[in-house]
C-alpha cells in the first residue's frame, strides 16, 4: 500500500480527496498533516494557486519522504476584478475564519445587482515526489454568488455559492454531488491517473 501525504490539517479536504481515491481503486492510503506534526506549515506566499501548491507539496515531499499532495483554491469573482482569489481563505485578516470571510465578501459585493454576480472557484492541484518531480492539474467550477447563506452542508463560501444550472448553493448539496461538480473534486480527479503513473 502506498501511503500519500495531503498536505493539509483541513479535514473536510483529506475526506473529499480519499472519497475521490476510493472511487478510483488505487492501491493508496492517504494521510493528512495531522499524523506528521513535527512539519511545519508552508508559507503560501505564491502569486498563484499553482505556485501556492507547489510550495506546499515539495514541502511536505521533501520533509516527509512520502509522495505529497497539496492544493490551493478559492473564489474568485468577476465584480471583485477575480479576488479573493489566492486570498479566499484569509480574505477579512484571519486565516481560515470562514463566516467573517463569507460576510466581507457579501458586503463588499453588496451593490452588485443579481445578474451581474457571477465568478467561479479554482483548484489547482499539485503532486511532488522527494526526488522533486512534480506534476499540476487543475479544476473549476462556474456560477454565482446570492446575497444570503443558506445551507449546512460544506465549508468556506460553500452557502453563498449557486453553481451553473443549479437553484441550490454548494452547501446545500449532498457531498457526493457537490464532488461531482465542484473545482477540487474535478482537479483531484484529474490527479488520479497522474498518481497513478507514479506508484503503480
Amino acid at each position: 500500500m502506498n501511503k500519500v501525504v495531503l498536505a493539509t490539517r483541513n479535514a473536510g479536504k483529506i475526506v473529499e480527496l480519499r472519497r475521490i481515491l476510493e472511487e478510483s481503486s488505487l492501491p493508496i492510503e492517504l494521510v493528512g498533516l495531522e499524523d506528521f506534526p513535527d512539519i511545519a506549515d508552508v508559507a503560501e506566499t505564491g502569486l498563484t494557486f499553482a505556485e501556492n501548491a507547489l510550495l506546499k507539496a515539495h514541502a511536505v515531499a521533501r520533509e516527509s519522504g512520502l509522495l505529497a499532495v497539496a492544493d490551493d483554491s478559492g473564489l474568485c469573482v468577476d465584480a471583485l476584478n477575480g479576488m479573493p482569489g489566492i486570498f479566499s481563505a484569509r480574505w477579512s485578516g484571519t486565516h481560515g475564519d470562514d463566516v467573517a470571510n463569507l460576510w466581507l465578501l457579501l458586503a463588499q459585493i453588496s451593490d452588485v445587482p443579481d445578474g451581474r454576480r457571477q465568478g467561479h472557484f479554482a483548484c489547482t492541484a499539485a503532486l511532488a515526489l522527494p526526488s522533486g518531480e512534480e506534476h499540476v492539474v487543475e479544476g473549476a467550477m462556474h456560477g454565482h454568488v446570492i446575497r444570503e447563506p443558506r445551507g449546512a452542508n460544506g465549508f468556506g463560501y460553500d452557502p453563498i455559492f449557486v453553481p451553473d444550472g443549479e437553484s441550490r448553493t454548494t452547501a446545500e448539496m449532498s457531498a457526493g454531488e457537490k464532488d461531482a461538480i465542484s473545482h477540487r473534486g474535478r482537479a483531484f480527479r484529474a490527479l488520479v491517473p497522474v498518481i497513478e503513473s507514479v506508484v503503480l
